[in-house]
């Protein structure tokens, strides 16, 4: 699959421009990481699609999800890791999905609540747009829970344990990775 092919796919499930947004956040974080794990062009592409696609069917099918996502990843013969990241995403949130274990599967489980947290500090700014965010305006809304209450930080937080990058190089990454497609995310 390319990614041309994944965007057809997002864009045929899923109606809602915020929900689009946010796969397409969590697909630039993905391709980023990828890249600053040193993967091939490929294996960058596969981390990018697992981003754009995670959520999927989360719009029509919010009790199935992500099994319809998966289902047809798994009809069209797609690649195994990439249909494993979108299962590991569901972890804790689903019964029955497994636990992430590989980089590429613990790199989409902890940006995907990142994404949220980002989108919520521009939100706030007064011009609204991802260029007013930095590390330091995230770092200051991490710990209002009140802020963003829906993003679980617990997730973002194994950033350190899980890929070797310190929360804040972490959010850098994701918050670069957002300001390169603000456009996109009318951020």
């Amino acid at each position: 699959m390319i990614r041309q092919e994944a965007l057809e796919i997002l864009h045929n499930m899923v109606q809602s421009q915020n929900l689009r947004k946010h796969c397409y956040a969590v697909g630039a974080v993905m391709a980023t990481l990828a890249l600053k794990f040193e993967m091939s062009n490929d294996k960058c592409q596969i981390w990018e699609i697992a981003g754009l696609l995670h959520d999927a069917d989360y719009e029509k099918y919010p009790k199935k999800h992500p099994s319809v996502t998966i289902e047809e990843l798994e009809k069209r013969k797609e690649d195994p890791e990439l249909i494993a990241a979108i299962k590991a995403h569901a972890w804790g949130y689903r019964e029955g999905y497994p636990k992430p274990e590989s980089k590429f599967e613990w790199s989409l489980y902890i940006c995907d609540e990142l994404t949220g947290l980002i989108v919520a500090c521009a939100l706030v700014r007064p011009d609204r747009k991802l260029a007013s965010v930095d590390v330091a305006s995230v770092m200051k809304k991490w710990n209002q829970k009140s802020f963003a209450a829906g993003v679980d930080r617990s997730h973002i937080e194994l950033c350190d344990e899980k890929l070797g990058i310190k929360l804040p190089d972490f959010i850098q990454i994701a918050l670069s990775a957002m300001q390169a497609i603000a456009i996109d995310l009318g951020l």
